[in-house]
């Protein structure tokens, strides 16, 4: 019978003890690792996704709130802002693209952009079949809503007004699929894009009494608006590319302070987000840890109790040849088995947890978290554990090295 099997009987022997070890360890391995997880995932996500924009354009209102709404779109849009805002900032020499959306409507929970053909652009998508938009109620979808919603060239649908899923706003007209993009993993792959013009007509044509009704079938019939409509027309916020760093420096302080607009920066406020959802990582990280010691604790407490408890046994496989280094075995062996355990269990039930918020983030936002590992963390957090962890058992075994055979033998006679 060799140690692991010695070690492996013992550990039977005292069930409780062992499960209340690796228990309390696997969760506190759980939650190291999770929220870890968690935190890089969303930021990749967040970061990589977002595509080739440095600034957002939009009304006055949270900064974050404009990012996260028109670049992430995951949040309501700050309000809407004059369309003729775009022609005055294309003409911008310091600036490359400046490409404007509107947005309001979804189709099952994906929401509908109004866009130009750049916006596709930023994202860096390609088409996977049919073509670009070439006329109003033509739509291009990403990938990720063909997929899940199982729609194909030539479907049509009506949308729904506001950017949850409801079927008693929905629009009368209906929206042509021409294409579908190339799977990007960016957040163009949940979104339904079509031109601005599409979003215009919908809520145009929206019929409020007849003569509203009459007004915009004869608007529909000759295709051309006036100079005053073209003048009202809104978006909702304009991406923006700089041809240099210094229009990145200067272009938002002049747009917030002399226009009633208001410009935010991406990655900035992506940061100042994560600042804060930092302290909570942290806060969990150390509340895991904390459990990670009493877990540690509760493995010496065994371990050291174990030793008590049978330093009979272990006197007499002393005098029977066994070395002190065999005897630090069969005990280091137990809490080495309840630490992988424990790591086996701890890493296991991280990831039904994640699946679990990622289901749910998923549900909210209609946005995939694809998880991912930081490996230099991990290893980090794993060997912080184990450190801990086999302190514990070696102040657990030093015991052995005091003990007195002589006197334990003749006790026990």
């Amino acid at each position: 019978m060799n140690n692991w099997t010695i070690s492996l009987k013992n550990l039977l022997n005292k069930p409780l003890y062992a499960f209340l070890s690796v228990f309390s360890l696997s969760i506190s391995v759980a939650l190291l690792l999770g929220i870890q997880q968690l935190d890089t995932s969303i930021q990749n996500q967040f970061e990589n996704g977002s595509g080739n924009i440095e600034m957002v354009v939009g009304a006055k209102g949270s900064p974050l709130q404009l990012v996260l709404s028109s670049v992430l779109h995951i949040d309501n849009p700050t309000g809407n802002i004059p369309y003729t805002e775009v022609e005055k900032m294309s003409k911008n020499p310091m600036i490359k693209d400046a490409v404007p959306i509107s947005y309001g409507d979804n189709y099952k929970g994906y929401r509908i952009v109004g866009s130009t053909l750049d916006f596709a652009k930023i994202y860096e998508a390609e088409l996977l079949e049919g073509k670009e938009i070439n006329h109003t109620m033509e739509v291009v979808l990403g990938n990720d809503v063909a997929r899940k919603l199982g729609l194909k060239l030539g479907d049509t649908f009506l949308s729904s007004h506001g950017l949850t899923e409801n079927t008693i706003e929905e629009h009368e007209q209906s929206f042509t699929i021409v294409g579908i993009y190339k799977p990007t993993f960016k957040v163009i792959d949940r979104l339904i894009v079509t031109n601005l013009a599409s979003i215009w007509d919908v809520h145009e044509h929206e019929p409020e009494h007849d003569e509203k009704q009459e007004m915009h079938e004869a608007h529909e019939e000759g295709h051309e608006h006036d100079i005053h409509e073209e003048d009202e027309r809104e978006i909702t916020s304009i991406l923006v590319s700089f041809k240099s760093p210094m229009g990145l420096m200067t272009m938002p302080r002049t747009i917030n302070a002399q226009t009633n607009m208001q410009a935010a920066l991406p990655k900035y406020e992506l940061e100042r987000l994560f600042q804060f959802t930092g302290v909570g990582v942290k806060a969990i990280s150390w509340i895991a840890y904390i459990i990670v010691l009493i877990s540690c604790i509760t493995i010496f407490i065994s371990l050291y109790k174990m030793v008590k408890e049978r330093a009979f046994d272990l006197a007499l496989m002393r005098t029977y040849g066994a070395s002190n280094f065999q005897l630090f075995c069969i005990v280091a062996i137990e809490g080495i088995i309840m630490v992988l355990v424990s790591m086996f269990f701890g890493f296991l039930f991280s990831q039904i947890g994640l699946h679990l918020i990622v289901n749910i983030f998923k549900s909210q936002f209609q946005q995939d978290i694809m998880l991912t590992f930081s490996t230099p963390q991990m290893i980090r957090t794993l060997l912080i554990i184990s450190i801990i962890a086999m302190l514990s058992i070696l102040l657990a075994i030093l015991p052995i090295l005091k003990m007195n055979i002589s006197k334990i033998l003749s006790d026990e006679k």
